[in-house]
């Protein structure tokens, strides 16, 4: 699987990741509403949703005179696969390693267990 940089730049920003977390529990949101909850200005708030939705993972819809932001379900999944296939192949290369560390303490060490 291709990984999506962009994406994960997005994702990989804590207050971003904060604001996917409060638009998920929420159904949406507004940046209004989401500077209630976090540590960042209104204009804050809107420069890292405009982030957001070029990366895809939020889709805005006009709320009066503002943009209601809901997270799209299918770039969120997407983003998951990815973080699931990136864990995998970590998991692999760390077997790789393991084995590898113990081979190496085996050949190190001779048939009575004491160290060579």
């Amino acid at each position: 699987m291709t990984v999506d940089d962009d994406l994960w730049s997005a994702i990989g920003d804590p207050t971003r990741r904060r604001m996917l977390d409060l638009l998920l529990a929420d159904g949406g949101g507004t940046a209004t509403t989401l500077c209630r909850h976090l540590p960042v200005t209104r204009q804050g708030v809107a420069k890292h949703l405009i982030v957001l939705e070029r990366a895809g993972l939020v889709r805005a819809t006009p709320a009066g005179r503002e943009k209601r932001y809901r997270v799209d379900d299918a770039q969120l999944a997407r983003a998951v696969a990815q973080l699931s296939s990136v864990g995998a192949v970590w998991d692999a290369r760390l077997q790789r390693i393991k084995r590898i560390a113990e081979a190496v303490q085996r050949e190190q060490t001779d048939p009575s267990g004491e160290p060579g």
